[in-house]
């Protein structure tokens, strides 16, 4: 029963997301086509949130529920690694219409044709870490 609050906060942002059209394949569509602001605005405000919550973090101190200090990792320096990722991940969100979070909303809304969505997105994280050691990273 610990994990109780992770279900609740997994429900809730599921609610949300559903309710805010986010895993909307139409709207996922609309944006990869650039015919509409609606993802892009979703998009951009949790990167702000991110980006404000992350410099609150840093700069306040702020300690986790143990009282231990939050240590964020800065990122590595590299810049092809992000690009050729973000491609990859950008055509597997534009080929299916579901990035991962969503894969487990609509499951959880009765769309159960995402479970092979589900499925390829399992292989493609285990054939990653098949492969990783032999990629330049």
């Amino acid at each position: 029963m610990k994990f109780i609050k992770y279900i609740i906060v997994g429900f809730v942002f599921g609610v949300v997301l559903t309710k805010a059209e986010a895993v909307s394949w139409y709207r996922i569509y609309e944006m990869f086509q650039f015919q509409s602001f609606h993802m892009y605005g979703i998009i951009m405000t949790a990167i702000a949130t991110g980006l404000i919550g992350i410099q609150l973090i840093k700069r306040k101190k702020w300690k986790d529920f143990n009282g231990n200090l939050f240590y964020i990792q800065d990122k590595e320096k590299g810049n092809t690694r992000y690009w050729v990722g973000g491609i990859i991940f950008g055509l597997g969100w534009a080929m299916v219409g579901a990035c991962p979070g969503p894969i487990f909303i609509l499951l959880g809304a009765g769309f159960f044709g995402v479970g092979l969505i589900l499925l390829g997105a399992i292989f493609g994280t285990f054939l990653y870490g098949v492969i990783k050691d032999k990629l330049p990273h």
